[in-house]
C-alpha cells in the first residue's frame, strides 16, 4: 500500500481531514489524530486499542511497535507489504474511537449488511 491509497481509505469515512502532524502528512477527525505517515515515507502509524495492540501484532507480520510507541495506544504498519483490508480496519477503528458517536452511529446506519 502506498500513503495516498491510506488517505483514500479514510476519506471514505465522514468527517476526515488530511493535515501534517510532526512535519508529516496526518489523518484527523474533527480535529482528533487518527494517524500520520512517519519520516521514511512508508510507514503509517495509527491509534488503537493498546489491549488489542499484542494480538494485532502477533498476528499480522506488517505491524509492530517501536519503543518510542509503547506507552502510546498506537501501532505501526509497514505500508509497502500492508494488507489493504487490515488498513481498513485499522482506520476504521481509529475513526470510530475518536469521531463523535452520532457521526459514528450514522455512518453504521448507513451501511447494513457489509460486516461492519
Amino acid at each position: 500500500m502506498t500513503w495516498d491509497e491510506v488517505v483514500e481509505l479514510a476519506r471514505e469515512l465522514p468527517e476526515v481531514e488530511l493535515g501534517t502532524a510532526y512535519g508529516t502528512p496526518a489523518l484527523r477527525v474533527r480535529g482528533k489524530f487518527l494517524g500520520r505517515l512517519r519520516e521514511d515515507g512508508e510507514t503509517f502509524a495509527i491509534r488503537c486499542d493498546i489491549d488489542e495492540r499484542p494480538l494485532l501484532v502477533e498476528k499480522h507480520r506488517e505491524l509492530f511497535v517501536t519503543p518510542h510507541y509503547e506507552d502510546y495506544p498506537m501501532v505501526l504498519v509497514a505500508l509497502p507489504s500492508a494488507d489493504t483490508d487490515l488498513v481498513r480496519e485499522l482506520v476504521e477503528d481509529a475513526w470510530a474511537e475518536r469521531a463523535p458517536k452520532r457521526v459514528v452511529r450514522a455512518w453504521l446506519a448507513a451501511a447494513p449488511g457489509d460486516g461492519r
